[in-house]
């Protein structure tokens, strides 16, 4: 069945456009009867060799058309609906795992599944990008992923808590084992347990634990302190001058960091190659691996430039071998490396909040955050604007002012600041010197942090102070009053919608997260993927036993293909 119409959106032909300028109404209304009919239960069952992929494509299409057409959206919308539900009573009439298994393994590019084949759940991963939600929380679905997820450790969920967290402590303790293990001997009984799901996730996510450890370690300066306990008071005083050096080489807790960069680097190579670009940062969770990726290698990158400048300077002068950090110029190369590490330590640690999508309790509110986040973007568009508008307003009425009160502060001899008896001068003239300061007032105003003495400038008139005043009142009504109290409302109303489809949501979350693990590749976790292995190469040269039965003949793959397509055809006639 083609779900391409005449009368489709974006249709450039000379039909459509000669329709569309002679009635426009009408051609609307005939795209949306037409789509009417495209969308009903008995049409797509009866014409549609894969009813379930033309369910998909056809929701998915009419989604596409509800934002892209607004006046339709609520009809659109409302036939996305249908469909969805189409698609979820054809798997409902599913009667055993192994249909169950035809279905979700069907792929029209691969040989068809044999039962006790590694499910590739190829109609599965369609599902999750066409964001058919019913679809996969179903509850056929759920149980047999649940089974495929907890294969490598059966009876999991039937365990007692202690006995649970006694296996998850195991597998946290022993993580490195397991990974050292599979790239020597993946073919071993133990090489195979650490490539099932459940395994392989506790596996990645204690890997990425031991990370956020490494960085806290890092941030506290833990080398320090294991200098001050156990070496001697002449190696600490030299430790402590090589704090204050510019360009100073890494410690051994910033190379660990490294290479757990450069595994996370190659990490996302593989899923951009797999997914592709677009789809990649389209996943907000990608999107934060991205940033965190770059900004990990910018700071690696002035790292290295602040150490040549470093060695530089010192063979011109070896008495800047050793600056105190205050008398560093304040766009330093490491002092910027150190900005964007924080950066990137921040990103490194929200991506923990990806894991409570395993998680009944904490999925839901996971998926509540991260649309949230999207309420708060959207807010922020009217924010800006609107501090924008009053920034703009207050500087050029006080920028005379704040010019004064900077000429105070800065009266010594050299353009010094006078912070011992000019100090409110000094606190007082950035506040409203140029717009982008203004906006930096404003915003904190909202917190409380900016009071009324700061419009008490120097040489300030009343009249002046008076409109300045005003001013700022009305931006804080508008902005506590107005602006937050909608922000709340769209939170609160976003929060409200994610509790009424709980279930649903958590449910598709945690399966895009599954699915990641249900893959055979990736299997080792950053830094543990960056280490050659014989299967690396074997796999690389095609030599494995799985590369060489796939050069089949031509004839063998046509006869694959069509019972393929006749065990599809046949449960799907069953569910119809």
């Amino acid at each position: 069945m083609n779900v391409k119409t005449k009368g489709q959106l974006g249709c450039g032909c000379e039909e459509c456009l000669r329709e569309s300028k002679e009635d426009s109404l009408r051609h609307s209304l005939s795209r949306v009867n037409e789509y009417k009919a495209l969308a009903s239960p008995s049409l797509i069952a009866l014409s549609s060799g894969d009813p379930i992929l033309t369910a998909f494509q056809l929701s998915w299409e009419l989604r596409n058309l509800a934002f892209a057409e607004p006046e339709c959206k609520s009809e659109y919308l409302e036939l996305r609906k249908q469909c969805q539900q189409f698609a979820v009573d054809l798997l409902h009439q599913s009667r055993t795992s192994e249909e169950l298994a035809i279905i979700l393994n069907h792929d029209p590019d691969k040989p068809s599944y044999e039962v006790g084949e590694q499910m590739t759940l190829a109609r599965l991963e369609l599902a999750i990008t066409y964001k058919q939600k019913k679809f996969v929380a179903h509850p056929n679905i759920q149980q047999l992923l649940a089974a495929l997820w907890y294969e490598g450790v059966p009876g999991f969920r039937r365990k007692s808590s202690i006995r649970k967290f006694f296996i998850i402590s195991k597998v946290g303790l022993l993580f490195p084992l397991y990974c050292l293990v599979y790239m020597v001997a993946p073919e071993t009984y133990l090489g195979k347990i650490v490539r099932k799901p459940f395994m392989k996730f506790l596996i990645h996510a204690f890997s990425y634990i031991f990370f956020i450890i490494i960085l806290m370690l890092d941030s506290q300066r833990a080398d320090e302190q294991f200098t001050e306990f156990f070496l001697s008071d002449d190696v600490q005083k030299d430790h402590g001058r090589a704090k204050e050096q510019r360009g100073n080489p890494p410690t051994i807790l910033e190379y660990i960091i490294f290479f757990y960069v450069i595994g996370f680097i190659c990490e996302g190579i593989r899923e951009i190659y797999k997914e592709g670009i677009r789809s990649y940062l389209m996943n907000l969770w990608s999107f934060i691996d991205c940033t965190r990726n770059i900004l990990y290698c910018l700071v690696f990158a002035l790292r290295v430039i602040a150490y040549i400048e470093q060695k530089k300077e010192i063979a011109n002068d070896p008495s800047k071998a050793f600056i105190p950090r205050e008398e560093w110029e304040a766009f330093d190369p490491q002092l910027v490396a150190e900005g964007l590490f924080a950066a990137a330590n921040i990103f490194s640690a929200l991506k923990l909040v990806h894991l409570f999508s395993i998680n009944p309790y904490l999925g839901p509110l996971q998926i509540s955050l991260g649309r949230m986040v999207i309420d708060i973007v959207k807010f922020f568009f009217i924010y800006m604007l609107v501090l924008f508008a009053f920034a703009c307003g207050l500087n050029q009425l006080l920028w005379y002012f704040s010019d004064l009160e900077r000429k105070r502060c800065y009266h010594l001899n050299g353009e010094a600041a006078d912070w011992k008896n000019e100090r409110d001068a000094c606190i007082k003239w950035r506040g409203f010197a140029n717009v982008f300061e203004t906006s930096q007032s404003l915003f904190w105003a909202s917190f409380g942090l900016v009071n009324l003495e700061n419009f008490e400038l120097t040489g300030i008139k009343s009249y002046t102070r008076f409109w300045g005043l005003l001013m700022f009142g009305s931006y804080s009504v508008i902005n506590i009053i107005v602006l937050l109290n909608l922000l709340i409302a769209m939170m609160s109303n976003t929060y409200a919608i994610i509790d009424d489809h709980s279930d649903t949501e958590w449910k598709f979350a945690r399966t895009k997260l599954w699915m990641r693990y249900f893959e055979e590749a990736a299997t080792l976790p950053p830094p543990f993927n960056i280490i050659p292995t014989p299967k690396m190469f074997l796999k690389t040269f095609g030599l494995r036993e799985k590369d060489k039965l796939r050069k089949i003949s031509a004839e063998r793959r046509n006869m694959e293909e069509k019972e393929r397509d006749y065990r599809y055809s046949s449960v799907v006639r069953a569910l119809v």
